[in-house]
């Protein structure tokens, strides 16, 4: 039983042992080895890797990936006239010597992000300093990311490089202050609706037109339709007049007894029409004198 325990014993520290000196490198990382708090080695290629049991060595672990830094913050800068502007940017960058880098900036990705974005901040400040807001706007921005990139990659390939490389840098917006922003805001507003009153306007009046020369043919179409139908009915009055003169002129005392008749027709159209007339003198009764007939002295038809 002793001995059984002795080897399990045994088995555990040789476990414990193996975990403490024996370590894996990823390949997005950098393992860097230290000794007594100084880097011993960096090992750059993937795998398993053998190192004393701490306190004698240590390893720890550097992003060889690309990193992006985006801006963190939102302070104005000044352009050539004097205009403030906000930009957001960011940096695509990677740790290339870890050795460097631990010595000169950091431990860890944190610390090397924190310096860069002051650095690029800067860098952006100047170059800013000398463009207007148009050139920041136009073409003229890629000139100014590339002189952005230069000064940055100065700086981090001094007298004491950081171990890091900056791959790229860009602006992904430049707008006014937010007080500029609002007036620019309201001044289009204003612009918008100018433009709008003005269509409002051309558009009444053009209705305006519109409806007058519709009025106008209304009226004109209603004339030349009065006027046709009044010759129309002109022409048929003439018609009827020449057809009565023929009919009456044939039977004299037929044509009298027939306008006799619509007199009648005429003055007695109501109920309550009264007329005071001597039957015996009157003209007017000389049909019903004549016992209705209103032919006995008539010509004979030939």
């Amino acid at each position: 039983m002793n001995r059984i325990g002795l080897i399990l014993s045994s088995l555990l520290v040789l476990v414990v042992l193996a975990s403490s000196t024996l370590f894996v490198v990823d390949q997005r990382q950098f393992g860097v080895v230290y000794a007594l708090g100084q880097i011993k080695e960096v090992i750059t290629e993937p795998g398993l890797n053998i190192k004393l049991p701490p306190p004698f060595q240590n390893v720890s672990y550097i992003d060889k990936r690309l990193l992006t830094l985006d801006s963190s913050d939102s302070e104005p800068m000044l352009t050539a006239e004097k205009q403030r502007v906000v930009i957001d940017w960011y940096v695509r960058w990677r740790i290339t010597e870890p050795t460097e880098y631990i010595r000169n900036v950091g431990l860890n990705e944190g610390a090397g992000a924190s310096q860069l974005n002051r650095v690029v901040r800067n860098a952006f400040q100047e170059e800013i300093n000398k463009r207007t807001v148009k050139e920041l706007l136009s073409l003229k921005r890629e000139a100014l990311m590339a002189d952005v990139k230069a000064e940055v990659l100065d700086k981090v390939r001094g007298t004491k490089p950081w171990g890091v490389d900056v791959v790229d840098v860009r602006i992904t917006r430049v707008d006014y202050v937010e007080a500029i922003t609002e007036s620019v805001y309201r001044r289009m507003e204003a612009e918008r609706k100018r433009v709008a009153n003005e269509l409002r306007s051309t558009g009444a009046a053009e209705g305006e037109k519109i409806r007058a020369d519709a009025d106008r043919q209304r009226e004109v179409t209603i004339a030349n339709a009065y006027r046709d139908a009044q010759k129309i009915k002109g022409e048929g009055d003439a018609e009827a007049a020449r057809v009565y003169g023929e009919a009456f002129g044939k039977d004299p005392q037929f044509a009298q007894f027939y306008r006799s008749l619509d007199a009648y027709k005429a003055s007695f159209a109501n109920k309550s029409d009264v007329m005071v007339l001597d039957p015996s003198n009157s003209e007017f009764f000389k049909v019903f004198r004549n016992g209705g007939s209103g032919g006995k002295n008539m010509p004979p038809k030939k």
